[in-house]
């Protein structure tokens, strides 16, 4: 979604991902505007490799750093270790090297990266403790990374979204297509391309504004109360 609408505004987009076929049929569908990498967030090596684009891909002015996935909501004792791993590695490892690896072309052209971390990362919820501590960190990554960056007039934000329908959740339980339709059922959940419009709208702002963090659910989400377990 991020994608197209960069696309369509005029903007040559990088994609990666693991699904090679997907990006191909992307690219079908926006032509010589888009480039298609097939890249897995866990590859650290590939991942510094990006740095050696011909122009004009090289030349790097925003990083949307979208990548992310869950583990099971199961009690984290009951939990993979293999799919713990995942996560991290994705969330977090992948996400600081492939930021790590493209900042000096960033600060070159005095660029923008927007961290996409989750509402998750600030209100707790029963069988998210490794999801919601990966996207604590992508927003303290963000903060901090925004005082390193000072004076160097790079732009970084945090984008926290709450309940979005997109393979989320499908990804998260295996692939189970009724569970995620039963999440979403009668409520109304945010969009990709409600996300794209958002994306579109920091990388338009004035460059001498910075928006740090940004929380956004849909009007059917709202917080949950503490729960209470009483003795018999």
């Amino acid at each position: 979604a991020a994608a197209r609408k960069f696309v369509a505004g005029g903007w040559r987009a990088i994609g990666t991902g693991r699904r090679g076929e997907r990006l191909k049929k992307l690219q079908e569908e926006l032509g010589d505007s888009f480039l298609p990498l097939e890249v897995d967030m866990r590859d650290v090596a590939a991942l510094e490799r990006l740095v050696q684009l011909s122009r004009p891909w090289g030349d790097i002015d925003l990083l949307l750093n979208n990548a992310g996935l869950a583990p099971p909501t199961d009690p984290l004792p009951d939990t993979d270790w293999e799919r713990i791993e995942t996560v991290i590695d994705t969330n977090v490892t992948g996400l600081v090297a492939l930021t790590r690896a493209l900042l000096p072309k960033l600060v070159e052209r005095k660029g923008q990266i927007v961290n996409l971390s989750s509402v998750a990362g600030v209100y707790p919820y029963k069988g998210g403790s490794v999801y919601g501590g990966t996207k604590a960190f992508v927003r303290q990554f963000s903060l901090d990374l925004r005082c390193d960056l000072a004076g160097t007039g790079v732009r970084v934000t945090s984008v926290e979204p709450g309940m979005a329908e997109t393979e989320f959740t499908i990804v998260r339980t295996g692939g189970d297509k009724q569970a995620s339709d039963k999440l979403y059922a009668g409520m109304n959940p945010m969009t990709a391309d409600d996300l794209a419009d958002l994306f579109w709208w920091l990388a338009n702002l004035p460059p001498h504004l910075n928006v740090n963090t940004i929380e956004l659910m849909p009007v059917s989400q709202s917080f949950a109360g503490f729960t209470v377990t009483r003795e018999a």
